[in-house]
């Protein structure tokens, strides 16, 4: 974000509550009503520009794509109405969820009813078991290392920034995390055409004709990137996918200026992701300068970023202080 306001953006960020009981029945509807459109509204409300560029990661790149499809169904119900997204940004996201990962073994009919019954006692999905099943598929990494370095070896952590931020959970409302896991991972809807509904709209994926820009990293474990792919051959517009270094994480945050990673681009997009590897160029640095080299395509010329005076309350805010 940082880097993005120095290269002249005007950054919004949507600073997502972190739910409890009395969020339960907050659904995916919700999601798009309270979260990316009353966003997208407050930034034209601000800026009081018409058009914007959004950026999704991971789960918030498949609300993202369906925020996309939603504007591209209204948008042929009513003609004239622009959708004001210009160019979007997917990181880690899946769309096409048939390649589920490793996380895939806690995805089936019996552990989704056993996480519901859970889940309705407590009104969400708790933060900690969240990061306990993730940690649990990198156990080497990030439990055992611990256990014999910290607690039989008595050596004090290494700082390690980006695990310490992964470490910052988040809950989930109950009904929201129930309708994801089913529709998406267990029943795979969301790449179908009206595979699901959001606010009494048929959501297809086809119909999205907005740029877009897939970012994904090569070792990544929670979204493999041949499934990322297959979310970027749905789309109708034009389409640049890049492949970065790492994982999920210290993938996407790999700062201009780098040489750690690296990333890989292709401009043809074949179905075969193994192809679009085998052709594709090899490149040093961060994947950062590219994807701003094609959100900034359009723009006759940069502005200064802008310096926006409406807080309601010092940064960070109080939302950070609530505990999973």
């Amino acid at each position: 974000m940082r880097w993005a306001v120095a290269q002249g953006h005007t950054v919004f960020v949507i600073s997502w509550v972190n739910p409890g009981a009395a969020h339960k029945d907050k659904g995916f509807d919700d999601y798009l009503t309270d979260g990316t459109l009353a966003a997208i509204a407050a930034v034209q409300k601000i800026t009081g520009e018409k058009e914007l560029n959004a950026m999704g990661y991971c789960l918030g790149g498949t609300l993202l794509a369906s925020t996309l499809a939603y504007f591209a169904a209204q948008a042929e119900q009513q003609p004239k109405k622009k959708n004001p997204i210009a160019r979007a940004t997917y990181m880690a996201t899946l769309i096409d969820f048939s390649e589920p990962g490793e996380i895939g073994v806690y995805i089936d009919e019996q552990q989704l009813d056993l996480l519901d019954a859970q889940m309705a006692k407590e009104g969400v999905f708790n933060g900690r078991n969240m990061a306990t099943a993730f940690n649990s598929l990198r156990e080497n990494d990030l439990i055992w290392s611990y256990w014999v370095n910290n607690y039989l070896l008595g050596k004090s952590p290494m700082a390690f920034d980006l695990l310490y931020w992964n470490c910052d959970a988040t809950n989930l409302p109950s009904k929201m995390h129930s309708f994801y896991l089913r529709n998406m991972y267990l029943h795979n809807r969301f790449k179908d055409a009206n595979g699901i509904t959001l606010l009494d709209t048929p959501i297809d994926i086809r119909k999205i004709k907005t740029p877009v820009y897939f970012l994904s990293t090569e070792q990544d474990h929670i979204a493999l990137w041949t499934a990322t792919y297959k979310g970027a051959l749905l789309h109708s517009g034009p389409v640049r996918f890049v492949l970065g270094g790492s994982g999920h994480i210290a993938g996407v945050i790999n700062p201009d200026g780098s040489d750690k990673y690296g990333y890989q681009t292709n401009d043809e997009l074949p179905k075969d992701p193994l192809l679009w590897q085998a052709e594709a160029k090899q490149h040093s640095g961060s994947w950062w300068r590219d994807w701003h080299d094609w959100v900034t395509q359009d723009s006759k010329e940069l502005v200064p970023a802008r310096q926006i005076e409406q807080a309601l309350e010092p940064a960070p805010g109080s939302y950070v202080k609530v505990k999973v």
